[in-house]
């Protein structure tokens, strides 16, 4: 009796194990069966579109941030007719500089045949003040002093500077001393704004 008691235990002992180990394979094999079930369920079958249609969902954003997201649509729209604006602007001052720069060109251009004339107007009264200048110097000195006399002193003077001195001296030596007076101190003042240092 005490054999059979020895080889019960370990019996029982392998029956439970046995036991709980069958229930836990059939609780895996159920548990996969329902999920099969449940993922073929939710399959399309075939030719059904796999796009379901999704539930609606409130977007909405709350007030307090509705608000904000206002002010900066309406400051993107502020900036980007700004930036419109801004962009014409710079296409007329880009056309407004070319105009600009076309019209320099032309006042350099006209400055400089305007210059060309006053050049040429320069070296001809220079050449025509020379010439009766040396026509003055070539004549008596009687009738030059005469001629001096009725001239303005200023102008009297210009010729007076540049004739050669004892042409000049003939010239002064003729007219009435006034005259010579009124010349002289002319031709003494010329130089007298001219700067010293």
């Amino acid at each position: 009796m005490a054999k059979s008691r020895k080889i019960r235990r370990p019996l029982r002992r392998r029956g439970s194990l046995a036991l709980i180990a069958m229930f836990l394979f059939c609780s895996a094999a159920m548990r996969l069966g329902i999920g099969v079930n449940q993922a073929m369920a939710k399959a399309p079958a075939a030719g059904e579109d796999l796009i379901t249609e999704t539930p609606a969902v409130n977007c909405e954003p709350p007030k307090d941030i509705a608000t904000v997201l206002k002010a900066l649509k309406k400051r993107e729209d502020r900036l980007t007719v700004n930036e419109e604006s801004l962009k014409d602007r710079m296409q007329a001052l880009a056309v407004a500089d070319t105009v600009v720069d076309r019209k320099m060109a032309e006042l350099i251009a006209a400055e400089e045949r305007l210059q060309q004339s006053i050049s040429q107007a320069e070296v001809a009264s220079e050449n025509d003040i020379s010439k009766l200048t040396a026509v003055y110097e070539n004549m008596k000195p009687a009738e030059a002093a005469a001629l001096f006399e009725e001239m303005d002193p200023d102008f009297a003077a210009g010729f007076l500077s540049r004739m050669r001195p004892e042409a000049a001296a003939g010239v002064m030596a003729g007219l009435t001393p006034t005259s010579a007076y009124t010349i002289s101190v002319v031709l003494a003042g010329r130089n007298a704004n001219v700067p010293k240092e």
